[in-house]
């Protein structure tokens, strides 16, 4: 397929421009489109995705628009495709399309998708958007960082049925051979064509658990089976995918019974239809199923600067990283950087130019802030090493009713704890932690033992490998100076969080499956609020660039 060209010339009698000018206001994404499309998504920013031959396609740049329209309004690929062939807005937000501009089927969305998921620049629409406001000098240094939960597109499946899910995947993967082989190894009746549960008494306690030792001998035969054979791509994934399910849920108590075990995996499968997605918690009583979105942001802008999914299981400073690519020196360059201060302070300069740099340095300081989420010790330590002004929160240690670790005294120079009764204990490695100071016997004869633990070998406390950067983030949340910039700054990214998820289908919930998917969409979602924000800020080409009328 070789590259179609949107028209630059409409017939004047049949254009949605002079219905619409008056109509659309010039601040929407509507009017942001029709004044930019041409160059914010021109046609050949797409060309990579296409041949030299073939017929021509839909011109890329009315895909684009469709797409951020689509997301920006939380629609399917069937009922965008019907806004564009209906809706006079969207054909004046393509250039200004005629009224019978002809439409095109769904299925060029997901063609295009797929395009871009297979290319070098899987996410240019929103890095795109995003270079005009960097341009346009909206993008500074200060970076909010915020998580929310993505609903998967998929039901969550029980153990019986994610077995059977998971043996008749690996029966569909399989050659007419493999096929043939696998059915002769099942002992249990099933013949697994069908996705309803098998007809029991689900009451009967027996009857349950003869129904899942069946299915899950039916399994572990097909597993050895395939035991030391060659694979296919598509098997060996079925294979993978089945041996996960089994060995997740199921125990064996010496019996030689298959029984579901009374525990959870730390990363356990949810669905064979979308093996990536995770039982997750945004908060410890709030549970739910599939990934997280992560966004950070400019807080002086509001424009999303980057964007990350992950499954839902996974912990928000495992993200940071990735969303701080910008504004974070590589530890090559941090270390490069300290050996530059260091010769420079060897050469001290004269102090008057010294405090002037010191100023200019300082205005142009980066900044990231971020709830107790991101507190992570390692996190906190790299900010503190790159001068990035530390606007994480940590989260205060508490035991319920006991002294708070914070009221123990912990010297990491001399390596001991002293407890608020004025008791020392040295702090001893631990395999789980960098250290840990038991107080033991001490805690017998202390007046203050009633407040402080009620474990019969006394208080613990353990040491983190990041102590140091935990105790200063705490020191630091004490200021009040501290305090009132976290509380201006932060809340600014939950505002741009209920924009995204605005729409609960493609917002909260995704709209595709698996991990790569969701995370392209939900960069697509960022793109479309991010043109809506310029579109406020009066995002205008000049002939020096992009600049705005009322940032």
């Amino acid at each position: 397929m070789t590259l179609g060209r949107a028209p630059r010339q409409t017939d004047l009698l049949r254009s949605t421009v002079d219905y619409c000018q008056d109509r659309v206001p010039a601040d929407s994404i509507y009017g942001v489109l029709h004044r930019e499309c041409f160059a914010l998504f021109p046609d050949e920013m797409f060309a990579d995705l296409f041949t030299d031959v073939g017929r021509r396609s839909v011109p890329p740049m009315i895909v684009a628009v469709v797409m951020v329209l689509q997301r920006i309004e939380g629609l399917s690929d069937r009922e965008a495709v019907e806004r564009f062939a209906f809706d006079a807005r969207w054909k004046y937000a393509a250039g200004g399309l005629h009224f019978d501009y002809p439409g095109f089927v769904h299925t060029v969305l997901v063609d295009m998708r797929a395009r871009l998921a297979r290319s070098a620049r899987p996410d240019r629409v929103f890095e795109a958007v995003l270079d005009v406001a960097r341009q346009a000098g909206l993008v500074g240094r200060k970076r909010v960082l915020d998580s929310t939960p993505l609903y998967d597109a998929v039901a969550t499946m029980d153990t019986i049925t994610l077995i059977r899910s998971a043996i008749r995947g690996l029966l569909a993967a399989a050659d007419a051979g493999q096929a043939a082989r696998l059915r002769a190894v099942i002992t249990s009746g099933d013949d697994y064509a069908g996705t309803a549960k098998p007809q029991i008494d689900w009451d009967d306690h027996d009857a349950r658990e003869e129904l899942i030792d069946s299915r899950a001998r039916d399994g572990f035969a097909m597993l050895t089976l395939l035991n030391d054979h060659e694979l296919g791509e598509g098997v060996d994934k079925a294979v993978r995918l089945l041996a996960t399910v089994l060995g997740q849920d199921l125990a064996d108590d010496g019996d030689g019974v298959f029984r579901i075990a009374r525990k959870v995996a730390p990363d356990r499968i949810i669905s064979t239809v979308d093996p990536e997605a995770r039982h997750g918690h945004k908060t410890s009583a709030r549970g739910f199923d599939g990934y997280k979105g992560h966004v950070a942001i400019d807080p002086d802008a509001e424009i999303i600067t980057a964007t990350e999914v992950t499954a839902g299981n996974s912990g928000d400073a495992e993200a940071a990283e990735t969303l701080l690519t910008d504004i974070l020196p590589s530890e090559a360059e941090a270390e490069a950087e300290a050996e530059a201060e260091a010769e420079a302070e060897a050469e001290a300069e004269a102090e008057a130019e010294a405090e002037a740099e010191a100023e200019a340095k300082d205005e142009d300081r980066a900044a990231v802030y971020g709830d107790a989420a991101y507190g992570a010790g390692e996190l906190l330590e790299r900010l503190d090493e790159t001068d990035i002004h530390n606007g994480l929160k940590v989260q205060p240690p508490a035991v319920k009713g006991h002294f708070p670790k914070d009221r123990f005294d912990i010297d990491l120079d001399a390596q001991t704890v002293t407890c608020p009764a004025g008791h020392t204990a040295p702090i001893r490695a631990r395999e789980r932690h960098a250290g840990a100071a038991s107080f033991g016997a001490a805690c017998a004869a202390c007046p203050l033992a009633a407040q402080c633990t009620t474990a019969k070998t006394g208080r613990t406390i353990t040491v983190s490998a990041h102590e140091a950067a935990l105790q200063a983030g705490r020191a630091r949340q004490t200021d009040p100076a501290w305090r009132a910039d976290y509380r201006a700054t932060r809340p600014k990214v939950e505002r741009k969080i209920a924009h995204l998820m605005r729409h609960r289908h493609g917002g909260r919930r995704a709209r595709v499956r698996g991990l790569l998917k969701t995370a392209a969409d939900f960069s697509l979602l960022a793109a479309a609020v991010n043109l809506a924000r310029l579109g406020i800020l009066g995002i205008a080409r000049t002939a020096t660039g992009w600049t705005t009328t009322t940032a």
